[in-house]
């Protein structure tokens, strides 16, 4: 006589799936991954805003290299749909645990060849060439890693908590960017300016081989996720995903990444852009490591809205979150020239944490809104597509485009910009669906 299946029904695994993973395992590896890859990007954006202009595209003017490095950083936003489709037409067909670490790799290995460029000083034209490149690089490596966490959590997630569960890669938002702020701030006070625009930049994009050898760790034990294994066992993967998705959901991609043009613009103008802007001498002419600290305790309410509005949409829905925090960023929006253009630290930093706090309202949600848009069998593709076409329209010009607006017509007109893609987001989410009870299972 065979023994009886001691195992609880809630944790029993169907034949042909994958089994679930612990719930700690799919948190640690949906957020360490994120955090590598948004404290690249910080990385990149810090040093692009502080020492690439002079470094990489040298000239007479301080606002032309400062806008040049300002347009590599558009570069990888560029690239994100290319990895989309690569990395999504991979993670739908072979699954999503050997995708996320492929991403991983490229957007880590990249990071690193970046802090061993040579400057134009040394190399000429070929340094900014290689800094592009390697830009791209980043990019394409992202375009695959955030769609990939974002179905690691909502796939592995109970069907009423996957907001929850979803906002863990975007906790790795705030948490890499303080990690590199950090490193910003110790290297700026214990070296000279000389010392720091000669190596001491370097040394972020160095020690990101620690935390990419972190992530591979936690990756490499996971399983694949119960409901693509599901799938998987039940039918055949689609031969061209992005094919197929094209032809039967290609409303609900551009809808998801208009949706979306709010939460870059907001972020990379709360951050990067105001840290050019609050740094500069024709700006606010703040002390560096001031106005980084002033961002690394204004990102605490960016961690702290995440989970809220997690918890909030798997409650009340995804779309009146996202509503909600599209109206509060246009507020935001409009608040810049009395508040940013005021100079007062105590205004300057409440519009910091204003425009952070939103942020991670209108972050949170959409690691289980996204992927809950789109059939298993093209999840992976449409989520990271949306996610990442969507960068090009909010981020990839928005550190330079605010830029040229202060220049042109002051703060306010950075303002209406920024109320304006909030403006536009929520009209792309009034016409896409809820999806708080949808199933993923199709």
């Amino acid at each position: 006589m065979g023994h009886p299946d001691l195992t609880p029904a809630s944790t029993r695994t169907a034949p042909g799936t994958a089994p679930a993973n612990p719930m700690r395992r799919v948190a640690a590896a949906s957020l360490v991954g994120t955090t590598i890859e948004f404290y690249d990007f910080y990385v990149y954006a810090t040093a692009a805003v502080l020492v690439f202009g002079p470094l990489f595209f040298p000239s007479d003017n301080d606002t032309a290299e400062t806008l040049a490095s300002l347009a590599t950083f558009g570069v990888a936003f560029v690239a994100r749909p290319f990895g989309s489709i690569v990395f999504g037409h991979f993670g739908d067909r072979v699954g999503r645990k050997t995708t996320l670490i492929a991403s991983l790799l490229v957007m880590g290995i990249c990071t690193i060849l970046i802090g061993v460029l040579p400057t134009h000083a040394t190399a000429g034209n070929l340094a900014p060439f290689l800094l592009c490149v390697l830009r791209f690089g980043q990019g394409f490596g992202l375009g695959g890693e955030w769609g990939g966490a974002a179905l690691l959590a909502t796939e592995n997630a109970p069907p009423n908590r996957r907001a929850l569960y979803g906002m863990l890669p975007q906790l790795g938002a705030p948490l890499g960017f303080i990690i590199a702020n950090t490193l910003f701030i110790a290297l700026s006070a214990g070296m000279s300016d000389e010392a720091f625009t000669s190596w001491g930049w370097r040394v972020p994009f160095l020690l990101s081989a620690v935390l990419v050898g972190l992530g591979l760790y936690i990756r490499l034990s996971l399983s694949e996720t119960p409901v693509f294994a599901q799938a998987l066992a039940e039918k055949k993967p689609v031969r061209v995903p992005v094919a197929v998705l094209f032809r039967s959901s290609w409303k609900i991609v551009v809808l998801g990444a208009v949706s979306v043009i709010v939460t870059y613009t907001l972020f990379y103008l709360t951050t990067a852009w105001s840290l050019s802007f609050g740094t500069s001498p024709t700006g606010l002419a703040y002390p560096r490591q001031d106005f980084l600290l002033m961002l690394c305790f204004a990102v605490l309410f960016m961690a702290a809205a995440t989970p809220l509005s997690g918890l909030a949409s798997d409650r009340f829905g995804r779309r009146p979150v996202l509503a909600v925090a599209m109206v509060g960023a246009a507020v935001v929006g409009l608040l810049t020239e009395p508040l940013l253009g005021s100079g007062d630290r105590g205004l300057v930093l409440l519009w910091l944490c204003a425009g952070l706090f939103f942020m991670g309202l209108v972050f949170g949600p959409i690691g289980a809104y996204l992927p809950e848009l789109f059939p298993t069998t093209v999840r992976y593709t449409g989520a990271s597509l949306a996610f990442n076409l969507g960068s090009i329209l909010g981020a990839s010009l928005a550190p330079y485009t605010a830029v040229r607006l202060a220049q042109a017509g002051g703060l306010s007109w950075v303002g209406f910009y920024l109320a304006g893609t909030a403006v536009v987001s929520l009209v792309a989410l009034a016409l896409l669906r809820e999806t708080r009870t949808a199933s993923l299972s199709s």
